[in-house]
C-alpha cells in the first residue's frame, strides 16, 4: 500500500488474494465514518486489520450529512453537556491536528428576531458552548452583532425581521472525502481496504461459540472466500439489522431506527451572505451551509423512514419545510425553481435494551457483544466518529493484550506539512505550469497528497485539463481516483470523489463519457464496459433528477 495508503483499483483481485489469505485480527464491516474510523484505530494499534463493504466507501450516511463539524449547539438545550464539550473536543483536534487539509472552521450567523426574549437566552447557550471547548481553542469565540453589521456580512437577511444577531464558528467537511481519507490511513498502516465486497455469513468455531470471521462474497465477480479473524466489528449504520441478521451473526442488544434527513442545493447566487446561518425551528434548527462558490446547502429534516435503506426518498414536504423556514429570514425567498439538487441521508438512531448485560450505552452511540468474537456499535455523531472507534475496538478486544489507541495524536494522511505547502502553492504551480488557482484547489482538497495528483500531471500534462467546464476538477483527478482512492465505476467519481451529482446533475450527465474514458485505460476496460459505465452513470444521474422532480411534485 505505501505511505501514503494508496488504494489501488488496478490491484483489487490482490487484495481479495489477501482477504483470503491470511488471518486478521480484526475483520470491520462497513466502509462508512465509523468502520473507517474503526480500521485505522485497531491498524494504528499494530494489529493485522481488514475492512469490506458491500458498495464504495461513505456511499451510505457518511456522503449525505450535512457537512458540518460540530459541537451540536441544540444539545445545550437538553443539557447534554458531557456530549457536547466531547463534540467540541473533537472539533478542536480535527481542525488544529488531526486533519486541517479536510476540517475548517466556518462561521455561522444566528438571527435574532426577538431581542429582548431572544438575544439573552441565545447569548448565554453560544457563552456556554465557548466554555466547554476549554482554554486552548483553535477557533475565536462567538460575538454580538447589532442589525447593521449583520446584514454587512450578510445582505441577503430580512431587515424587517431582524433585530440583531450572533456569529459564532464551527466546522465544516466534505464528509465523503474525509472518510475515504480515514480509510487510506488505515491502509497506510497496513489494513487491507476492500470495497463492492460483503459479508454474506459469519463464520463459527467448532463448537458453534465464538464468531471466527466472515464470509465475503466480492460484488464484481461473484467470487466468495472465508475470511478468518479474532474479532469481527460491525460497523453498519443503518444496514446493522440486515447484517446482524446473516446466518451465524446474533443480534445485539439494541435496535436501530432510521431517521431521514433531508438538504437541498442552491446555487450561490441565490444566497447574498459571507456567513453560514443557522435558524431555530419548531423541531430543531436549521443550516444554511457554504459550500462552494457556486452551491450552498440548506437542511435538515428529521423524520422517520421505514423504506428502503440505499435510495430514500425526499417529499415535497420535505422541500417546502426547508424553504419556508428559509425564507422566514431571506429577504429574496427561495423557491423550489432555486432547487438544483438534492441529497437524503438516514441517520441510525438506537433504542437499547437495558437488560442486556453486554450492551453499552455511550450517550448517542451503542456498543453490544452478543457473542465472543462480534462487536456491533451504531448511532452517534460524525463528529465523534473516533470515539465511537475507539469504544468498539476496546469492546471487541476485551481480555485481549492490546495497546491502547492512539488515534488522538495520530494526523490523517494528508495534513502534514499542510502550513509550508500552502505557502507554496505559486511556486509549485509554476513548476508544473498551472495556474495558482487550480493548484490551491488540490492543495485545499487533497493536502499534501496533492503532490501525487500533481505527479500524474507531470507525467501526462494532458491530464492538467479541465474534466468538465465550469467546474474546479481535474482530469488527473479520475486517474488518482482509480490508482490511489479505489474507485471502481464512473458513479464512484461524479457521485462521491468530485461531489459533482450533488451539486450539479447536468455536468455530471455530460462528463460521464470523459470519465469512464479517463478509467478504461487503467482498469482495462473495453468499449462494450465503457458504454455500461456511462450508462450506469447516467442511470443514476436520471434517478436523482427524478427524486428532484418527484420532490416538486412534477411527477
Amino acid at each position: 500500500m505505501g505511505l501514503t495508503g494508496a488504494l489501488d483499483a488496478t490491484n483489487r483481485q490482490e487484495t481479495i488474494d489477501r482477504l483470503a489469505g491470511q488471518t486478521f485480527d480484526v475483520l470491520v464491516i462497513g466502509g462508512g465514518v465509523t468502520g473507517a474510523g474503526a480500521a485505522l484505530d485497531a491498524a494504528s494499534r499494530g494489529l493485522r486489520v481488514a475492512l469490506v463493504e458491500t458498495r464504495d466507501l461513505a456511499s451510505g450516511t457518511s456522503s449525505r450529512s450535512s457537512k458540518l463539524i460540530h459541537g451540536g449547539l441544540r444539545y445545550l438545550e437538553q443539557f447534554d453537556f458531557k456530549l457536547v464539550r466531547e463534540a467540541l473536543k473533537e472539533r478542536g483536534l480535527l481542525v488544529s491536528r488531526l486533519a486541517p487539509h479536510l476540517v475548517r472552521p466556518v462561521t455561522f450567523l444566528y438571527p435574532l428576531r426577538r431581542k429582548v426574549v431572544e438575544q439573552p437566552y441565545v447569548a448565554a447557550g453560544l457563552t456556554l458552548y465557548d466554555a466547554l471547548e476549554g482554554m486552548r481553542r483553535p477557533m475565536p469565540r462567538h460575538r454580538n452583532l447589532s442589525v447593521k453589521e449583520a446584514r454587512k456580512i450578510a445582505p441577503g437577511l430580512r431587515a424587517d425581521v431582524l433585530t440583531g444577531a450572533m456569529i459564532y464558528y464551527d466546522a465544516q467537511v466534505d464528509d465523503a472525502r474525509f472518510t475515504l481519507t480515514l480509510a487510506r490511513t488505515a491502509a497506510a498502516h497496513g489494513a487491507v481496504i476492500a470495497t463492492r465486497a460483503g459479508a454474506v455469513a459469519m463464520l463459527r468455531d467448532e463448537r458453534g461459540e465464538r464468531v471466527v470471521g466472515a464470509r465475503v462474497r466480492d460484488e464484481e465477480s461473484g467470487r466468495e472466500v472465508d475470511v478468518g479473524a479474532d474479532a469481527v466489528v460491525v460497523c453498519a449504520g443503518v444496514w446493522t439489522g440486515p447484517v446482524t441478521s446473516l446466518p451465524g451473526a446474533a443480534e445485539p442488544g439494541f435496535t436501530v431506527r432510521m431517521s431521514k434527513g433531508v438538504h437541498v442545493m442552491v446555487p450561490g447566487e441565490a444566497i447574498d451572505s459571507r456567513t453560514g446561518m443557522i435558524i431555530r425551528t419548531e423541531k430543531s434548527v436549521l443550516f444554511i451551509i457554504p459550500w462552494t462558490r457556486r452551491r450552498w446547502i440548506v437542511g435538515t429534516t428529521d423524520t422517520d423512514w421505514d423504506g428502503e435503506r440505499e435510495e430514500p426518498a425526499a417529499t415535497g414536504e420535505d422541500v417546502d419545510y426547508i424553504l419556508e423556514h428559509a425564507n422566514s429570514v431571506l429577504a429574496r425567498p427561495l423557491t423550489r425553481d432555486d432547487v438544483v439538487g438534492l441529497y437524503v441521508g438516514l441517520r441510525p438512531l438506537v433504542a437499547a435494551d437495558e437488560t442486556s448485560a453486554t450492551t453499552r450505552l455511550s450517550r448517542e452511540h451503542v456498543v453490544d457483544v452478543p457473542v465472543p468474537g462480534l462487536a456491533t456499535i451504531a448511532g452517534g455523531k460524525f463528529t465523534t466518529y473516533r470515539i465511537m472507534a475507539k469504544d468498539v475496538i476496546d469492546a471487541a478486544l476485551e481480555g485481549y493484550d492490546v495497546p491502547e489507541s492512539v488515534t488522538e495524536r495520530l494526523p490523517l494522511i494528508g495534513a502534514d506539512g499542510l502550513p509550508a505547502l500552502e505557502r507554496s502553492v505559486q511556486r509549485i504551480a509554476e513548476d508544473h505550469d498551472l495556474d495558482t488557482e487550480t493548484v490551491a484547489y488540490l492543495v485545499r482538497r487533497y493536502g499534501n497528497l496533492a503532490m501525487e495528483v500533481l505527479e500524474i500531471v507531470r507525467r501526462d500534462p494532458s491530464l492538467g485539463e479541465p474534466l468538465i467546464e465550469p467546474g474546479p476538477w481535474l482530469r488527473a483527478e479520475v486517474r488518482y481516483a482509480v490508482t490511489h482512492e479505489g474507485a471502481l465505476h464512473a458513479e464512484d467519481i461524479v457521485a462521491r470523489r468530485t461531489r459533482m451529482l450533488i451539486e450539479s446533475s447536468d455536468l455530471a450527465d455530460r462528463a460521464a463519457p470523459l470519465i469512464a474514458e479517463l478509467m478504461a485505460g487503467p482498469l482495462g476496460w473495453d468499449r462494450a464496459r465503457v458504454e455500461r459505465e456511462v450508462a450506469r452513470c447516467r442511470a443514476l444521474v436520471e434517478s436523482e433528477r427524478t427524486a428532484l422532480a418527484r420532490s416538486y411534485g412534477r411527477t
